[in-house]
């Protein structure tokens, strides 16, 4: 078949996600066109020949929180010139494409082309669980105006797809028909990875200068190899107990496979990977972005983890350290069957769009 595939550029677990479904479609003889935006299409173009690049809305965040005034006006701004763009890419590949069928990984503009054309369309991602899923009191907490605010988002992004395929390691349940909870996607190098239980804490953060983290992480004690924190760096920097490590992606999955337990935000892809390696995981999303919270409270609630609003006081770290033990005692009892059943559940669709059920 002829697959249409849209991948969201903002945050780098979209494209991550996409690589592992594009390599089974690619594999599976299908011919695919990949829209993207932002760093995804850097990350796509280096492993697959027909990637294009539009036009893609971004988030600003500042001191661990979302800015909202500054993203709506640097998207406004950008897509003065991003939309035209945007239009122009789709006029000049897709005419003599002519896809059978959209997947869209919360992209927006190959969801539209599916609908002008009448065209079936499924979106795999994570965040429609947000609408498509019912969360109880516990998980909202005190964010309901931001849960709701994220809901109606996420629900207006891709309304009435075909299927919606959500990867997840919660389950609540569910408020919508057309909808499937899956395992998270995980790429061959998490699967292929060496679990191991060392002595040391894996931590992502991606804020420079956060002075009051180091001191905290500096009086745990343990050795902590950390990444993000300081994104200039070509080569290790050691400072006591701190080990501050330039991005690679083959060490920090062997970091990951190896840790005691993981500190970052609240992002599913680490999360997810986290949890299939049975990591236990200290969460800090981002203030003001609700789907990241609802991510580290599900992982509180399953009790694969801790979540904090702001990890700037050693007392949250010891408390985190001492509950590690519960925390891998949770985690020893989840089980993923890789990314078979996602597999599967794709070839099904793509069978029924094939054979005109759509």
């Amino acid at each position: 078949m002829k697959i249409l595939y849209g991948v969201v550029g903002e945050g780098m677990g979209h494209a991550i996600r996409s690589r592992v479904v594009l390599d089974h479609l690619v594999a599976h003889g299908h011919e695919v066109s990949i829209m993207a935006s932002g760093r995804a299409v850097d990350f796509l173009q280096k492993r697959f020949a027909d990637v294009n690049r539009i036009h893609g809305f971004h988030m600003i965040t500042e001191e661990n929180r979302v800015r909202r005034g500054k993203t709506l006006w640097s998207n406004v701004l950008q897509g003065i010139t991003g939309v035209p763009r945007n239009i122009g890419v789709y006029f000049d590949n897709l005419d003599g494409f002519r896809p059978d069928i959209v997947i869209s990984d919360f992209e927006s503009w190959t969801y539209l082309y599916a609908k002008a054309h009448s065209l079936p369309v499924i979106s795999i991602d994570n965040m429609q669980i947000i609408n498509r899923c019912m969360h109880d009191d516990e998980i909202i907490g005190d964010d309901r105006a931001t849960f709701e605010l994220t809901r109606a988002f996420v629900k207006a992004k891709l309304p009435f797809c075909d299927h919606y395929l959500i990867a997840t390691f919660f389950h609540p349940p569910l408020r919508k028909e057309r909808t499937t909870l899956l395992p998270p996607i995980l790429r061959p190098e998490i699967l292929a990875a060496t679990r191991t239980r060392g002595d040391h804490l894996l931590v992502y953060q991606t804020a420079e200068g956060n002075t009051a983290l180091a001191e905290a992480l500096a009086k745990t004690g343990m050795e902590c190899r950390i990444y993000g924190m300081r994104r200039s760096i070509t080569e290790e920097q050691v400072e006591g107990n701190l080990r501050y490590r330039p991005f690679s992606e083959t060490r920090f999955v062997d970091d990951l496979a190896s840790a005691r337990a993981v500190i970052a935000g609240g992002g599913f892809t680490l999360m997810g990977e986290a949890v299939y390696l049975q990591k236990p995981m200290l969460a800090v999303p981002l203030e003001e972005q609700f789907e990241q919270i609802m991510n580290a409270r599900y992982l509180q609630k399953l009790g694969y983890g801790r979540f904090t609003r702001r990890l700037e006081d050693s007392k949250e770290l010891r408390a985190f350290v001492e509950a590690i033990p519960s925390c891998e005692d949770a985690l020893s009892h989840y089980q993923q069957d890789g990314n078979r059943l996602l597999f599967a559940a794709i070839d099904e669709h793509l069978d029924r769009a094939a054979a005109g059920v759509y």
